[in-house]
């Protein structure tokens, strides 16, 4: 059981820019160490280089006094390194067992032993405490039960010396995060070195031991979890005090006359949704993950077809077939997905900023000009202070905070009248967050109707002129900002009944 993994000097170039520079801090057995920072600051290159799918230019790695260096995942592994990153490295198609096991089955007068295989996944199903089966197709399984048959495949290895957690709870509910830190307990009791990316504040208080701040990618220090104060970490960490990141907004704006209005909207998943939003307004949607906001959206941009009900934009009736009919309109939605639903992964980040405008950048034979293009790209890159060292970056390269800032640049390059943005701070550090908050309301007061998804109480009451909450597919209430607390909206999303 390794006792320290040290991390000395570990230094990461790429083209025109220091991912990492100079790195050195060490990680102790039987204890969480929390990595945070705002996107872009290194934490998950610095997972990247000590599971070996990148190599350090300069600087060592070190467990227990002895030097490290993996060339390749598969040598990581071999030493006892496990990274669980947000994207699931599991096979749908195959059993818990197999995912569990793949690659080193036990075998019997040469044929795979299925039945041991299945005792063995089901003894450390029992360990972990959960419902499922061993025998289950994983593609069966919910996002959380998927994640841990990963975090099991790790630890059914008999040298599990680290494992790491990149920004693990993205997409589970909060039972299923409790069950995560269960595991989590469980596995720093049995001492192992514990990494634990998140950028949620309360999570890293609940679960973590200590808190190693990164910014610019430069390690700063390293806290006690229990002790230190969210100011404190958020100050090291963006390099100022951020104070009341609410208080500090622009709301002098004008709200203006009714730009939006759905009367009765029925969808396959909604079901008789009306609301009014007007020019220069932040009209926030409220309430708890499948109570129906996005799939509101959804039907309005003509991703999902609706069955009942009314839509008017600047009084008139409209009926999209299609989000391509929405954005003609002037109605954009940026997605919750990013990764599926948002970024082109293929493209570039001046590729992904002109998708959308292809026919205005084409000439009357269908060429694009890449002067215009250019043009836009370097537009958009400087409007919303995208970090990168050049348009022709591979967007995938950038953290998850300025490709969130590809996609706006992407749909704002279109002049829309109506910006949908679906939990647009998903995964995105507070410094990212206070820029996304001042962009909202400088959108909205340039005229823009603005909707804002979040399932983050705070945002919506900070950022909202207007509350509507949803419950069981159906509006149960609206508010207004002045009156909003949590309480009333956490209420009006789990209780029977409505209110205005």
């Amino acid at each position: 059981m390794a006792e320290k993994l040290e991390f000395r000097h570990i230094t990461k170039y790429f083209p025109g820019v220091k991912a990492l520079d100079d790195v050195s801090f060490e990680a102790n057995g039987g204890e969480v160490l929390a990595f945070l920072g705002e996107n872009g600051a290194g934490k998950s290159t610095l997972l990247k280089t000590l599971n070996g799918d990148y190599q350090p230019d300069e600087g060592q790695y070190l467990i227990d006094g002895a030097e490290a260096h993996f060339k390749n995942p598969q040598e990581a592994i071999e030493a006892g390194i496990s990274v669980i990153y947000q994207e699931r490295q599991i096979l749908p198609a195959l059993s818990v067992a197999e995912n569990i096991y793949l690659g080193r089955m036990p075998t019997k007068m040469g044929f795979i032993d299925m039945r041991r295989v299945n005792a063995m996944a089901q003894k450390i199903i029992d360990d972990f405490e959960l419902p499922i089966s061993p025998t289950a197709k994983v593609h069966e399984l919910s996002i959380a039960y998927q994640q841990m048959v990963e975090i099991m495949k790790s630890y059914s290895r008999d040298n599990l010396k680290v494992i790491c957690f990149d920004e693990p709870t993205a997409s589970l509910s909060d039972a299923e995060i409790e069950c995560l830190f269960r595991i989590i307990n469980k596995l720093r009791n049995e001492g192992k070195i514990i990494i634990y990316v998140s950028h949620r504040m309360n999570e890293i208080k609940q679960i973590a031991d200590k808190v190693a701040i990164f910014k610019d990618g430069r390690y700063v220090t390293t806290l006690d979890a229990r002790t230190a104060s969210e100011p404190e970490m958020i100050r090291l960490m963006v390099g100022r005090d951020l104070g009341d990141i609410y208080d500090s907004l622009d709301r002098d704006k004008q709200i203006g006359d009714v730009l939006l209005e759905v009367r009765d909207l029925e969808s396959d998943y909604v079901d008789g949704v009306s609301f009014q939003l007007h020019r220069g307004e932040v009209l926030g949607f409220s309430g708890l993950v499948g109570a129906g906001r996005t799939e509101v959206m959804r039907a309005i941009i003509g991703a999902d077809r609706m069955t009942k009900g009314e839509v008017f934009l600047e009084g008139k009736k409209i009926a999209c077939k299609s989000p391509a009919e929405a954005q003609a309109l002037g109605i954009v939605l940026v997605p919750e997905d990013r990764k599926d639903q948002g970024i082109l992964a293929n493209l570039s980040v001046s590729g992904n900023i002109n998708i959308s405008q292809l026919r205005q950048h084409s000439n009357k034979l269908g060429f694009v000009s890449a002067r215009m293009e250019a043009e836009a790209a370097d537009e958009g890159i400087r409007a919303f202070n995208i970090k990168t060292p050049s348009p022709d970056k591979k967007i995938v390269e950038l953290s998850g905070g300025n490709q969130q800032k590809c996609i706006v640049a992407r749909w704002m390059g279109t002049a829309p009248k109506v910006l949908i943005l679906d939990e647009p701070t998903k995964g995105i550090d507070v410094g990212a967050k206070s820029e996304f908050y001042h962009m909202i309301c400088s959108f909205a007061k340039q005229g823009l109707g603005v909707i804002l998804i979040s399932s983050e109480l705070p945002e919506i009451i900070g950022l909202s002129d207007r509350i509507i909450v949803m419950r069981g597919r159906k509006v149960s209430g609206e508010v207004m900002r002045e009156d909003a607390t949590e309480p009333r909206l956490l209420s009006l999303g789990m209780m029977e009944g409505s209110a205005k």
